[in-house]
């Protein structure tokens, strides 16, 4: 479980920069920076879903 939290956390990091930095140069409602932002959103949630259920776990 920790393996997967760790990878999904170097997921987030990637994303965030990758959202930060085109941010810096397009609108925030271009489609681009919108599919960024939902895709982040989707690691964000899967993250703490398995964050949950693992501190349940324990």
């Amino acid at each position: 479980m920790k393996f997967y939290q760790d990878l999904l956390m170097g997921l987030i990091e990637e994303a965030r920069m990758n959202l930060n930095d085109s941010a810096k140069y397009m609108s925030l409602t271009d489609p681009e920076i919108v599919g960024m932002s939902q895709r982040l959103d989707s690691l964000l949630n899967e993250y703490y879903s398995i964050t949950k259920l693992y501190c349940q776990a324990s």
